[in-house]
């Protein structure tokens, strides 16, 4: 076993050979005071940290957080300032080579020294940030990295998803998550290299659009664009970078053809993505100098995926597909927002397709990458869901469209993602039906998010109070009768109220889009305890009943185009899931399965 916790490249699908991990044992101290900065803990030295003489005076695990038990503090009293300081040792090659140092998330504001310099702010708590710290470099000994974090615990305005704002968790709110959390990491780089990589599949067209942008552009650069499928070569397509950015459409060919080919009608077509096929094209972006030699390597990987709503339903690859998807809250019991292990978000993905799902609603989290490397591999829609606030204010607006944008560009070329859900039961705009403001907000982030990504389907207020938007998502916890009686026909499916919240804002109304019960069931085990759920029962035996009585119902509905049941795993105290909290299922998985998976229609 690793002595590094989360030891895997953290970035799957923009991966380059050469880089450091530098999870594990850190210097740490609350700064409940305040006082930190005041008194200059930034410039704490490696002689500092090696005496004890210096203001960090407990050990944490990185990339666990201070409340999660694999931290090995485990405490849940609210230290809205801490500080990390580790030492790192890193001698660059040659004068053209950067060090490039990443984090994948730090919740919710992060300062970044290195040497006591300054290197990078960020702010959001689930989006990654990097720094190119060559020029703070010692050239002998240690080099102290210095990181302090904020995160107001009660400050509602704060995008934070499940987070609750109190000590203890209750409801369907859990424990917060303070610092790091997601892995930190080096990387040494070319002066000239590549930056970014955007990837769009093109179905119809048989091709794949990638845009690539060039960090240090000088004339004589070139690009070389390897494309393989299971070791066998498909495309090698190299052009003169004339300017840092690099658009191009690639044809998808069969056995290395060339794009001029002829009869191109008459070569095989692009293997597909799907949950049942998982069709992955490997890419590799090779930046040559002017003599051809290579000065930066990236490797990635796409699907080609085409998603779609058309006449009232939704279309995978030009064909209707039925969504069967389960909440999916990504908690764990001892890491909360962080998997202990890469193996273990590979085996929620695994859990979820071996009770017949086909993709997962990832609620209130934007997911660690490594679990959306896995969902791509394996084969799982995926419906991807910003962290929502609670409360409206100009700060708020500005917090979230910040952090939703960066989300998009993080998780843009995952082909498993096939919705953008930016707003959830109106989080963050409780009063839309009041304040004009708070639906123009509503529009924006449907809007911002299209301008972002157009090939997505985007849900404007999943669950209910819609304004424009691509899906007409309800979440409905009541029982059969109610459920047969409303889903219907989509007329009794939108004039429907099941949390006392109209399906659509006052001016908005139903264009046809297709209609999904996104939230539903969420059957508890009647334990006697604290644990709670939506309605409850007392075994396995009758939770499969009700499983399959919630489930039959919304097949047999001619309006009902997919479902999202509640939930995956149980969550601390909201004990609704098909999963215990540890992954235990709480019924036989293939008999889970023959409900789920079972026809539409009988």
């Amino acid at each position: 076993m690793s002595l590094t916790p989360r030891p895997e490249y953290p970035r799957p699908r923009f991966r380059r050979s050469a880089w450091a991990n530098l999870n594990g044992e850190w210097a740490f101290a609350f700064d409940d005071k305040d006082e930190g900065l005041k008194h200059g803990w930034q410039g704490t030295t490696a002689q500092g940290l090696r005496s004890g003489s210096s203001p960090f005076d407990r050990r944490i695990t990185v990339p666990y957080c201070y409340q999660a038990k694999l931290s090995g503090i485990c405490e849940r009293a609210f230290h809205d300032v801490v500080w990390y300081a580790r030492t790192f040792k890193h001698s660059l090659s040659n004068d053209a080579e950067r060090l490039l140092l990443h984090f994948g998330a730090v919740d919710y504001r992060a300062t970044v020294w290195v040497n006591g310099v300054w290197v990078v702010s960020h702010e959001g708590g689930h989006t990654p940030f990097s720094a190119d710290v060559t020029g703070t470099l010692l050239r002998e000994g240690e080099n102290v990295l210095i990181v302090r974090a904020e995160d107001p615990s009660q400050d509602v305005t704060i995008p934070r998803g499940k987070q609750y704002w109190r000590e203890q968790s209750e409801g369907i709110f859990y424990t917060r998550t303070t610092g790091i959390w997601q892995t930190v990491w080096l990387e040494p780089v070319s002066r000239r290299r590549i930056e970014t990589l955007r990837i769009t599949p093109d179905v119809d067209a048989a091709a794949v659009d990638v845009e690539v942008c060039i960090e240090g552009h000088e004339p004589g650069l070139a690009l070389r664009l390897l494309i393989s499928r299971e070791g066998e070569k498909v495309l090698d397509d190299r052009a003169e970078l004339l300017s840092p950015i690099l658009q191009r459409s690639l044809p998808l060919l069969a056995h290395g053809a060339a794009p001029d080919t002829p009869h191109l009608s008459e070569w095989p077509k692009p293997a597909l993505w799907s949950p049942e096929h998982p069709n992955l094209y490997d890419l590799r972006l090779e930046l040559l100098d002017v003599e051809g030699k290579v000065l930066d390597a990236v490797e990635s990987y796409f699907g080609m995926r085409k998603v779609e709503a058309r006449n009232g339903e939704v279309y995978l690859n030009n064909r209707p597909y039925y969504q069967r998807l389960v909440l999916d809250q990504g908690y764990f019991p001892d890491g909360l927002l962080t998997a202990p292990t890469d193996g273990d978000l590979r085996r929620d993905v695994e859990l979820a397709k071996k009770m017949g799902f086909n993709g997962v609603r990832k609620h209130q989290k934007v997911e660690d990458p490594r679990w959306l490397y896995w969902a791509d591999s394996l084969g799982l829609l995926v419906w991807g869901e910003m962290a929502n606030a609670y409360q409206y204010s100009p700060g708020y607006v500005r917090r979230i469209t910040a952090e939703w944008q960066e989300a998009i560009q993080r998780d843009y070329n995952h082909p498993c993602i096939v919705a953008w859900v930016p707003m959830n039961e109106s989080w963050g705009v409780p009063e839309l039906v009041t304040k004009p403001e708070q639906t123009e907000h509503l529009l924006t982030m449907y809007h911002l998010t299209r301008s972002l990504d157009h090939t997505r389907l985007v849900v404007s207020n999943d669950g209910w109070e819609h304004a424009v938007t691509d899906l007409c998502t309800i979440h409905d916890y009541r029982g059969v009768d109610a459920l047969a009686e409303s889903y219907s026909t989509p007329e009794s499916s939108v004039a429907a109220e099941p949390a006392g919240r109209r399906i659509y804002v006052p001016g908005y109304g139903y264009r046809g889009e297709p209609i999904l019960v996104t939230e539903f069931g969420g059957i508890a085990f009647d334990s006697g305890d604290e644990g709670w759920g939506y309605s409850t029962v007392a075994n396995s035996e009758e939770l499969l009943e009700r499983y399959e009585a919630l489930v039959s119902t919304l097949l047999e509905s001619e309006t009902v185009q997919g479902f999202c049941y509640t939930q995956l795993t149980d969550v601390e105290q909201e004990v609704n899931g098909l999963l215990t909290y540890d992954r235990r299922p709480k019924a036989e998985l293939s008999r889970i399965r023959e409900i789920t998976a079972r026809r539409r229609f009988g």
